[in-house]
């Protein structure tokens, strides 16, 4: 959509995620538009967020504060504000692992009585590239149903609930749902996503990040709604535990099969994540998405991210040839 006096706008880009995914997702779109939005998943229950959750009833600020660290301005100011979030405790006493970022976030949220306010402020501090919004305004837990925990029936499925007992499960994740099952949304998470000309879903932990944006109902229903196009990005290896042994259309597949309905526009992998090129291009037309190939990673072997790369990755999935919004939507 051009700007007034003929400028052409960069697009307005929500994305959809939690953990270290998003962070790389963010990293890098922050480079490709000004416009941006994260929303962020909210039922870590481990760690410093899983502790704060317990004992004072608060959202789980992690995956907040890393979004957050992840949009910092590039100056002093914002890096030197980003470690003091990031920072973690050593010690033998009560604050030991708890992270600065997320007791400065939740003293917002106690003096303040909003969560969204409060992530505004530390946003500020920050100077941070765009914005970030809880997933839900309630705390979530998430619960899966896991096949090959039983050694009598490998083949039941067994119950197993709480976002760090679902990552790091020794069997396979079949299916994830959310409790409580239809949380509140903040009004501002709805806006953007109808504001949005794209919403990017991935990378990151499928079943207790990328998911669950998918299982909140008026969530869901904002994302089947929204005329903004729809880019999943795919992981760069399979997650010991939740998806061990999950092919990059597995991955499509499951997404799929948790939001049936959502329809997609593309697809972006790394080619040393795909093993079957054709196969992975099949799966993503049929669900409405046309498949784009980039090295996005950082080519020293680990699966971890290069921001530039993946910013140059998402400037073209946003090109002329992708980004004509629908209007018929």
């Amino acid at each position: 959509m051009p700007a007034p006096g003929g400028a052409r706008r960069s697009p307005a880009v929500v994305a959809l995620g939690g953990g270290h995914g998003l962070a790389a997702s963010l990293s890098a779109l922050r480079h490709v538009t000004d416009r941006l939005t994260a929303v962020v998943t909210v039922a870590d229950d481990g760690g410093s967020s899983g502790r704060l959750r317990r004992e004072l009833g608060v959202l789980p600020p992690g995956d907040l504060r890393m979004a957050l660290s992840a949009l910092c301005d590039d100056g002093e100011w914002g890096r030197t504000w980003r470690d003091v979030l990031q920072h973690r405790f050593d010690t033998d006493g009560s604050l030991h692992e708890h992270a600065t970022g997320n007791l400065l976030i939740t003293t917002l949220w106690q003096l303040l009585g909003d969560p969204v306010t409060g992530l505004d402020w530390v946003a500020r501090l920050l100077g941070a590239r765009g914005r970030v919004l809880p997933m839900a305004a309630v705390p979530l837990d998430i619960e899966a149903d896991v096949l090959g925990l039983d050694a009598a029936d490998p083949d039941a499925a067994v119950p197993v609930r709480g976002q760090v007992a679902v990552a790091t499960t020794t069997g396979r994740v079949a299916g994830v749902r959310l409790v409580p099952e239809d949380p509140p949304v903040h009004e501002d998470v709805l806006q953007a996503i109808e504001e949005a000309d794209w919403i990017v879903l991935g990378p990151g932990s499928w079943f207790t990040s990328v998911l669950p944006h998918l299982l909140v109902p008026a969530l869901a229903d904002a994302l089947h709604r929204a005329r903004a196009r729809r880019c999943v990005t795919l992981n760069l290896a399979a997650q010991p535990g939740e998806t061990d042994g999950f092919s990059a259309e597995a991955h499509l597949e499951v997404l799929a099969a948790h939001a049936p309905d959502l329809h997609l526009d593309a697809v972006l992998a790394d080619p040393v994540a795909v093993e079957d090129p054709m196969s992975l291009s099949r799966v993503a037309g049929s669900l409405g998405a046309r498949l784009l190939l980039r090295q996005v990673s950082l080519g020293d072997g680990t699966p971890r991210h290069d921001a530039l790369r993946l910013a140059a990755a998402y400037r073209d999935v946003f090109s002329s040839t992708f980004s004509d919004v629908r209007e018929d939507r």
